[in-house]
């Protein structure tokens, strides 16, 4: 598996997006997810893209179809305690790859066909960042399609660490992902979200707190 994207909960509406304006990135498509009460904005790159989430609708976020995937409960508790961050991978193109190697709990929302679904990490920590798997997606939403050509070089996603609590006391969802190499959990404060772009060697860094609680490293 690889990684598909990375939410951080956020305002209604994400005005923290204007942050992201002010530093030169271009906004892509937004999306909404009916029946799930959650809608975003989103930034891409070349191989993933950054998704700033909400809960648009508490009523469906907090229902029983909805309310096991913690959206509801990461968004509203995310300044007292829950990480507002999620990693969420795809399949990619070797089909081999595509079960995640961690126990999980299979969701099914109605703007899926009845053929895909979505894993969700089992005994994941809601201090710890949601871990979500789509097996089906092979490419990242919208290559080709959504903007990637930033006011300043931000390419491909080629490093992801997780500032949290206790990082010595990992869940196996997340023991696994900093296994494979696709994020570094490290502790820390508050939680952070550091990500790092391909060639990385011009040595900049760009700190988006408090407004987001996101670092991007080039």
């Amino acid at each position: 598996m690889e990684l598909d994207h990375v939410f951080v909960m956020c305002d209604v509406g994400a005005p923290e997006a204007a942050a992201l304006h002010a530093l030169g990135l271009r906004e892509g498509s937004s999306n909404a997810h009916p029946g799930q009460g959650t809608a975003c904005r989103r930034f891409f790159f070349g191989n993933a893209y950054l998704e700033l989430m909400w809960v648009a609708n508490a009523d469906q976020a907090q229902a029983p179809a909805a309310a096991p995937t913690r959206f509801w409960d990461r968004w509203s508790q995310r300044r007292r305690g829950a990480s507002p961050f999620g990693l969420v991978l795809r399949g990619g193109p070797n089909a081999a790859d595509t079960v995640p190697a961690w126990p999980t709990w299979t969701y099914r929302p109605a703007w899926l066909s009845k053929e895909q679904s979505i894993e969700f990490a089992r005994d994941t920590r809601l201090e710890e960042p949601e871990i979500i798997a789509l097996p089906f997606l092979r490419e990242r939403v919208g290559a080709g399609v959504e903007p990637v050509d930033h006011d300043f070089l931000l390419t491909d996603i080629t490093a992801v660490r997780c500032g949290l609590g206790d990082a010595a006391r990992l869940s196996p969802a997340l023991r696994s992902l900093q296994d494979l190499g696709i994020v570094t959990f490290e502790s820390a404060r508050e939680p952070t979200l550091r990500l790092g772009f391909a060639g990385g060697d011009e040595g900049k860094t760009m700190d988006l707190w408090p407004t987001l609680p996101l670092v991007l490293e080039w």
